[in-house]
């Protein structure tokens, strides 16, 4: 059994899934990763509700929350962050975001100063210009996407689970992730990381001034986002900390331990 009980309601018109944990305890925001969903923390959820109150978002167009077209890019999902922590009433939350969450946490917290307590990051495209693995890169550079739409519904995310290191997800979780891609999802997805190019040059500019506490957290054998991305956003940004931990891409569930306890060490500091 899991401690995760997802439930939806609308927030900017659309149908978004998330799942809380009762607490006292200061807020945090918990974001899916791609090609997951806030099942993502299951292996964490535990420690870290030990230490915060948490809410996990499914982003738009990603898990099983609505699409919306215009959202699919980082720097409008980090307006839409800011719009759930809103719609939460969460005061000055944690906010948890790798892999896709990267730039879009970035950018609300470039864009909205001190709307967030601390930040954690990582496994994602964030610098300009990118250094992305396998199979990223050409999810982000092919032209032609055809053989994208050709790939059956649920071939990318059976590949990205067969990928995770040393960690058997329970059949819940896997079910889960399999059941948030149907028909041409993957592919109607795919817009969020082709928008990087141009994106992450705009976010590049705005590093400098994002002074909200950064955590960085990156699998040492990452073959998707080189954790060199994590460096060299760790130089770029004024206030952070970088943690390369044991572990491929999907850190929060190759070595949950330790991800959960650098994300709780964090937050006690902030």
């Amino acid at each position: 059994m899991s401690d995760i009980h997802p439930r939806f309601r609308t927030i900017d018109g659309l149908s978004i899934r998330y799942a809380v944990s009762a607490s006292s305890k200061p807020s945090a925001l918990l974001l899916s990763p791609w090609p997951e969903s806030i099942y993502a923390y299951d292996a964490t959820w535990a420690k870290l509700a030990a230490h915060a109150s948490l809410v996990a978002v499914d982003l738009p167009g990603f898990g099983h929350s609505e699409m919306r077209e215009d959202l699919l890019s980082p720097s409008r999902m980090g307006e839409f962050v800011v719009r759930v922590a809103d719609a939460f009433e969460l005061d000055r939350p944690h906010v948890v975001g790798p892999d896709i969450g990267t730039s879009a946490v970035l950018f609300a917290a470039a864009r909205a100063p001190g709307r967030f307590r601390s930040i954690v990051i990582g496994s994602g495209g964030s610098v300009s210009p990118t250094d992305l693995g396998s199979p990223l890169h050409d999810w982000v550079h092919d032209e032609d996407l055809a053989p994208y739409r050709a790939l059956g519904p649920k071939d990318v995310v059976t590949a990205a689970m067969d990928a995770i290191e040393g960690y058997q997800l329970p059949d819940l979780v896997r079910q889960d992730y399999l059941a948030a891609y149907q028909g041409q999802r993957f592919v109607e997805q795919m817009a969020y990381v082709r928008a990087y190019p141009a994106e992450l040059r705009k976010l590049s500019e705005l590093l400098p001034g994002i002074t909200t506490p950064v955590q960085l957290i990156n699998g040492e054998r990452d073959p998707v986002v080189p954790v060199s991305n994590a460096e060299h956003l760790h130089e770029r940004l004024p206030n952070s900390r970088l943690d390369v931990v044991d572990a491929g891409h999907f850190v929060w569930e190759e070595n949950a331990d330790e991800y959960a306890r650098i994300v709780t060490d964090w937050w006690r500091r902030h």
